[in-house]
């Protein structure tokens, strides 16, 4: 699908009042292709939490409609609640769901920005990927002080001088504008009320003091029970059953336990799948094994008709395209598939406990370079069309022939460019490859050497075709440059080849050819 999607999770500070909360979630409905998927509001830390998706065009504006909505109707100078807060519409994040960059997410927060600071006379700070100032890319520093003590400090002192608007605070307050990757807002209630305990428990935990690196933490009290309030911004590099025990055992310090646990907005699936494979200590699991995904993917054609088998009839087709280098970005792709194979199989296992965080990584890694390596496959392919199409242009007179020629040459740098790109990403594969192969589970090492073996192919072929559109080049220094840069691929995949078949011949015994 080449539809873009966007999602904002923005934070009011309001849950008392139900008619400011309706006017707000109003706003939504005005937008034809804006959804709004969950709000939970929060009476003692007096804060609304909406989450709502669409299209960039109207997310943007909706966000806009709403921040403008929320500083028309509360008033923070009458505000109280347990949550750090500097605005009524206190943080309005942007995050990436589909064919959708964070760098795009910055610049809508940036165009946001601006515009509710003209428009609505109302400060903003940008945060996290959107941050201008290092400091400000953490939400915490931001709030410092809260809307009391940032209603002085905007006046006074120029490091709390906003990104856009005025200088100055009315009774909306400021908002924080950013982009960030999807987040899980979690909390865990103590079977307490001593609110004590629960700061404590905070300050182990959070990456700030000293503890998890994705976790952010505070301890509040929230009818009658202590609770552990958590944002955690990479369940990918800090697992929930990570945070959860280590709760666990410091509340046990205390004389206390973990009465429950609640979500605050959405959870991506992958975070829930994950905790079951950590808590049922689940071995070679398998997303297929799930029942309502396996019914979601089922597909009535034949198996070889599925995607691998078509790109296979098209690569033996008399089509020039897609070709060898298409052909390096697939077999690249499926190298990167045996990593974060590898790294499930591991994931969730005793035996590998120490490092489940390692192969976490390992598997959002080689997931990621899978999604890019996909895109490399068609790129390639478009890149070797657009030099053909460059040298049918005409060259009857002079004017044409340099026309055409400075086509041929930009379409030719182009197409080295792309099989570098999956030397490139190859050679990432590679890298996760070593630590699968040392590391990961010794029941699927073979596969770990398997996808060194299909990244090693993958250079050589993707080398071949960047070698031979260099000849092709006219600009030499250029020719130097990208020659300079394979060569240097070459020599790490050589190194990186020789490593992990040292790891399958100390751990089981196996040499390759």
């Amino acid at each position: 699908m080449d539809k873009k999607i966007i999602e904002c999770i923005p934070n009011f500070s309001e849950a008392r009042d139900q008619y400011v909360i309706d006017e707000i979630l109003s706003v939504f409905k005005l937008f034809k292709n804006v959804r709004v998927l969950d709000h939970h509001s929060d009476r003692d830390h007096n804060r609304t939490v909406i989450t709502f998706l669409g299209t960039p065009e109207e997310v943007e504006e909706a966000a806009f409609q709403a921040i403008k909505k929320a500083g028309e109707l509360i008033d923070m100078d009458a505000h109280e609640g347990e949550h750090p807060r500097i605005g009524a519409a206190d943080v309005v994040p942007f995050v990436p769901i589909q064919n959708m960059s964070v760098q795009e997410c910055v610049e809508m927060a940036e165009r946001l920005g601006e515009r509710v600071g003209s428009e609505l006379s109302i400060p903003v700070y940008l945060y996290e990927e959107a941050a201008r100032i290092p400091e400000r890319k953490n939400l915490e520093n931001v709030r410092r002080g809260q809307y009391e003590g940032l209603k002085e400090e905007i006046r006074t002192d120029p490091a709390r001088k906003p990104d856009f608007g005025p200088s100055e605070m009315g009774k909306a307050g400021a908002t924080v504008i950013g982009a960030r990757a999807p987040l899980i807002a979690f909390n865990v209630y103590l079977d307490t009320d001593d609110t004590a305990i629960a700061k404590k428990i905070a300050r182990t935990i959070r990456f700030s003091s000293g503890g998890l690196r994705f976790v952010k933490a505070m301890g509040v009290l929230v009818e009658g029970q202590a609770q552990v309030s958590m944002n955690l911004t990479n369940f990918k590099k800090t697992a929930i059953p990570q945070v959860v025990e280590m709760i666990r055992r410091e509340a046990e310090r205390y004389g206390t336990a973990i009465h429950h646990s609640e979500l605050v907005g959405l959870i991506p699936q992958k975070a829930l799948i994950d905790s079951a494979i950590w808590y049922l200590q689940l071995d070679q699991f398998s997303d297929e094994q799930i029942l309502e995904r396996k019914l979601e993917t089922a597909d009535d054609e034949p198996a070889n008709e599925g995607e691998g088998f078509v790109f296979l009839d098209a690569l033996a087709s008399k089509e020039p395209t897609p070709g060898g280098g298409s052909a390096a970005a697939f077999t690249a792709a499926e190298a990167a598939a045996l990593v974060a194979m590898v790294g499930r199989i591991t994931l969730g296992k005793k035996k590998y406990a120490d490092v489940q965080q390692e192969m976490s990584e390992v598997v959002r890694q080689a997931d990621a370079l899978r999604e890019v390596l996909s895109e490399l496959i068609n790129e390639d392919a478009e890149a070797f069309d657009a030099v053909m199409c460059a040298y049918r242009l005409p060259k009857e007179t002079e004017e044409q022939k340099q026309e055409r020629e400075s086509a041929v040459q930009a379409a030719t740098l182009q197409a080295t460019q792309v099989p570098l790109k999956t030397c490139q990403e190859a050679l990432k594969v590679m890298r996760l490859a070593v630590t699968a192969a040392s590391e990961g589970n010794k029941n699927a090492i073979t596969d770990a050497g398997t996808a060194s073996a299909l990244a090693v192919a993958a250079i050589i072929s993707a080398g071949a075709n960047v070698r031979i559109n260099l000849q092709s080049l006219s600009d030499s220094s250029m020719r130097g440059k990208l020659t300079t840069q394979l060569k240097k691929i070459e020599s790490e995949t050589r190194e990186l080849d020789k490593q992990v078949r040292k790891h399958l011949q100390a751990r089981v015994q196996i040499t390759l050819l």
